[in-house]
């Protein structure tokens, strides 16, 4: 049985949720940039190593910074590829670079992320 309260447990399964959202498409080109289905910003991280079919993102920075996952039965096209998370889900990659969002971007067209600690970066198509 959970320890959680009512409120945390809702706090918790709505993080999970909004951390999980799934694309079936990959990332478009929204005004010069690379955006989620929804909208957001889309990230690159240095500490990601190109074509290596790995992500370097995982726990707090995970919850700061989304991996952007590609939906079950998602397909690979053109400069897209999808890698394998530890959990199992899929990430859209652009180039061999995994993709995220990041926390702090309250609204589509928001890149608060941009060069953050010099390792984050819009992803410029």
């Amino acid at each position: 049985m959970s320890r959680l309260g009512p409120r945390a447990l809702l706090l918790s399964l709505s993080f999970a949720y909004a951390v999980a959202a799934h694309a079936q498409t990959p990332p478009q080109e929204r005004n010069g940039v690379l955006v989620d289905e929804a909208g957001m910003t889309v990230y690159t991280f240095d500490k990601d190593e190109p074509n290596s079919g790995k992500s370097n993102c995982y726990d707090q920075c995970a919850q700061n910074w989304p991996p952007v996952i590609a939906a079950p039965g998602s397909k690979p096209q053109g400069d897209y590829s999808i890698i394998m998370r530890n959990d199992g889900q899929g990430q859209w990659a652009y180039r061999g670079q995994p993709l995220y969002t990041f926390i702090k971007d309250k609204q589509p067209g928001d890149r608060n992320g941009d060069n953050a600690r010099d390792v984050w970066h819009v992803v410029k198509p």
